[in-house]
């Protein structure tokens, strides 16, 4: 157990040594400085975009003559571009120079990924309009649920000092697709809004703007009072209006892209409009209102609950549908993809598709709160899909999330979607190799949300790391496999939140933090008892199936029914229920647990046998940090099946591997940091 906790401390303390590979790259590893020559690429104008377009072919494109044109004529293309072959030439067209960027991407990466280049004919047009990246960084240089180092933004070294990681992640971002960025953390501090910190925010929007980039701020509600010193943050006080109103112009005079706001209100102790008996509608509006004339937005984030009685899942849509149609047309509601939190598995949030008038996003999350930070590997790509293909059945059935939410079904005036971001200052940018490509995998579904995980896995090996057969199929098999994997070892059969306080990074299936929040215990959630385990959400317990349409609503309802992956998240179900496939619930856990551990063990196996395909310097990064994961995955299901079976009393199956530790001792690993978010 002594291991668990040494790497866990080595990871969060030692940075990354740096390596002659050592992953700064990304997946941009194109051939170095050898591209086509100047008079091959054709152009008009000179634009710092188009430039930058210009550049990267001459750096690295090694086909054809190729020319760039913008045409008017494609705004039905959203910013999107066609790459068409004419005779012995490649045009890339499209409305404006981003356009033209994103569509040499596409062309470097059909490169690296050995795409036929022949007879293209190719039109694309992104899924949603704000593809937008959220950082939790703050402004003391921590990240908040950050496992790659400190911040990238060197608040004090800005505005004058300037990072070339700066341009490295505008780079990066416009490569996959990305066209925003929160700066800073959503329990934001009032002083990112001070005169000193936007001309601070003005130096980076400088250098994001030619990649397309533009510059968000999360704002704490109460800045007006804090910043102000006016009496109070009350959004229907005049002064608190002038107040953001003259704050609006002094931002946008800076920075006139300047893209809006994002806000947490009254949630988990931020403060909101419900302090001065106002509603999440009046204060979204009343910075919507400020906004609009600079063509701004406001994205107000669902990641609403309070001590409440009520279902911890059931409070954002009991707060957010009687609001709906109350918000203004510049205003959308950031939802995270489940109703609790990120978890490795939830149900789909249910206030997707019941807000039939308000603007709908997802959120999702990138970095890996619930997922062992930057030890373990988890490909996350399943996960977005999961949700962005979950039906909802809000406008029939093929109602799912992706059509709600990216203009298909409702027309929007505009569409966002958003994910917490794992990129710190380490020199591989996510503190693990195989993190990039859930930064890349984001990137690739906002762009077009119809890819398959497959499709982005192979896409990724290929640019990250090798086009060699032998290494992408059973790395391919690793990353596809490895969310549902990571689920066994730690959550399976809908079981959720049941981690460690404060930092979840490990098991803590007995947490009761009697005096405390309920809903921040691990209790609350599983509510094993002699009878059996899981948390009654049909009619009989919190009715949260309610909140779901019909057929969902019966199908969930119905422990018949229920998908038993999220069997546990509907039901309580007693201990010697018979599954599916003949087995009672205990075994089936304890197989699904097992199952986890194995896979893990698999995965080091499958890595072992690569080494001859990669540089040695990432093969050893890799390699080390898997040995972290299956140990974990041995602490997890040994934690899990020895405390379930003090209600269960039932044996664990004679063909599972024994537990390694002891439940006592278990219960005294303390790794003590962070907080919710």
């Amino acid at each position: 157990m002594q291991n668990i906790k040494t790497y866990f401390l080595l990871f969060l303390l030692i940075p990354l040594t740096i390596f002659a590979e050592d992953g700064s790259q990304l997946w941009l590893r194109f051939p170095a400085k050898n591209g086509i020559s100047a008079d091959k690429i054709i152009s008009r104008g000179n634009n710092p975009t188009l430039n930058i377009a210009k550049k990267e072919l001459a750096n690295h494109w090694q086909g054809q003559e190729i020319e760039l044109r913008t045409d008017k004529s494609l705004k039905n293309l959203k910013g999107g571009y066609t790459i068409k072959s004419v005779q012995n030439r490649l045009v890339v067209t499209a409305e404006k120079e981003t356009g033209l960027l994103y569509g040499v991407y596409h062309i470097l990466r059909l490169q690296q990924t050995k795409s036929a280049l022949k007879n293209l004919n190719i039109t694309e047009k992104p899924s949603y309009d704000i593809r937008i990246l959220n950082h939790w960084d703050n402004l003391d240089g921590t990240i908040e649920r950050g496992y790659a180092g400190h911040s990238l933004w060197k608040w004090d070294d800005l505005p004058n000092t300037i990072s070339p990681r700066y341009e490295e992640y505008a780079r990066a971002n416009a490569s996959i697709g990305i066209n925003a960025t929160v700066l800073n953390n959503v329990n934001a501090s009032p002083n990112m809004l001070r005169k000193d910190y936007l001309q601070k925010v003005k130096a980076l929007a400088d250098i994001f703007r030619p990649y397309g980039i533009k510059v968000y701020l999360s704002v704490n509600f109460s800045s007006p009072k804090v910043l102000g010193g006016l009496e109070n943050s009350d959004p229907l006080n005049k002064d608190v209006q002038k107040w953001w109103k003259d704050k609006a112009r002094e931002i946008y005079t800076a920075i006139p892209d300047f893209g809006g706001f994002l806000v947490k209100a009254n949630s988990e102790g931020q403060p909101g409009p419900q302090d001065y008996g106002r509603t999440h509608a009046d204060g979204a509006n009343m910075m919507a209102d400020v906004l609009k004339p600079y063509g701004g937005i406001v994205m107000w984030r669902a990641f609403v609950y309070s001590p409440s009685k009520e279902d911890r899942a059931k409070q954002a849509y009991l707060e957010f549908v009687p609001l709906d149609g109350k918000f203004r047309d510049n205003v959308i509601i950031q939802i995270k993809n489940g109703p609790v939190d990120f978890q490795p598995r939830e149900a789909f949030n249910p206030l997707f598709g019941a807000l039939k008038k308000t603007p709908e996003m997802v959120e999702f999350q990138i970095t890996q709160e619930y997922f062992g930070f930057s030890n373990h590997l988890v490909f996350l790509a399943p996960l977005f899909k999961e949700t962005l293909d979950s039906d909802t059945y809000s406008d029939g059935k093929g109602s799912t999330i992706g059509k709600i939410t990216d203009g298909t079904l409702r027309p929007a005036i505009f569409t966002a979607i958003s994910a917490v971001a794992n990129i710190g200052e380490d020199k591989n940018w996510t503190g693990h190799h195989f993190a990039q490509a859930n930064w890349y995998a984001f990137g690739r579904l906002a762009w077009n949300h119809d890819l398959s995980s497959e499709q982005i896995s192979d896409e990724w090996i290929k640019m990250t790391f090798t086009d060699n057969e032998k290494f992408i199929n059973p790395v391919k098999e690793i990353m596809l496999s490895s969310r549902e994997t990571t689920v066994d070892y730690m959550m399976p059969l809908g079981l959720h939140h049941i981690f460690a306080s404060g930092h979840h990074y490990g098991p803590e299936p007995w947490g009761d933090y009697k005096g405390g929040r309920p809903d921040w215990s691990p209790v609350y959630y599983h509510q094993a008892n002699a009878e059996g385990l899981g948390f009654d959400r049909t009619k009989t317990g919190s009715n949260a199936i309610s909140q779901y349409f019909p057929p969902l609503r019966e199908v969930y309802g119905n422990i018949k029914t229920t998908p038993e992956n999220l069997i546990l998240w509907f039901h309580h179900v007693p201990w010697k229920y018979k599954m599916k496939d003949g087995k009672t619930l205990w075994e089936k856990l304890c197989y699904k647990y097992d199952s986890g551990v194995r896979k893990i063990r698999d995965y080091q196996k499958i890595w072992d046998k690569n080494k001859a395909y990669i540089d040695s310097e990432r093969f050893i990064d890799v390699q080390y940090k898997l040995k972290i994961q299956s140990e974990d995955a041995v602490w997890w299901k040994d934690a899990c099946l020895l405390y379930f079976q003090t209600f269960s009393k039932q044996p664990i199956p004679a063909d599972i591997e024994k537990p390694v530790h002891n439940l006592e001792d278990l219960k005294k690993i303390k790794l003590n940091m962070g907080h919710h978010n």
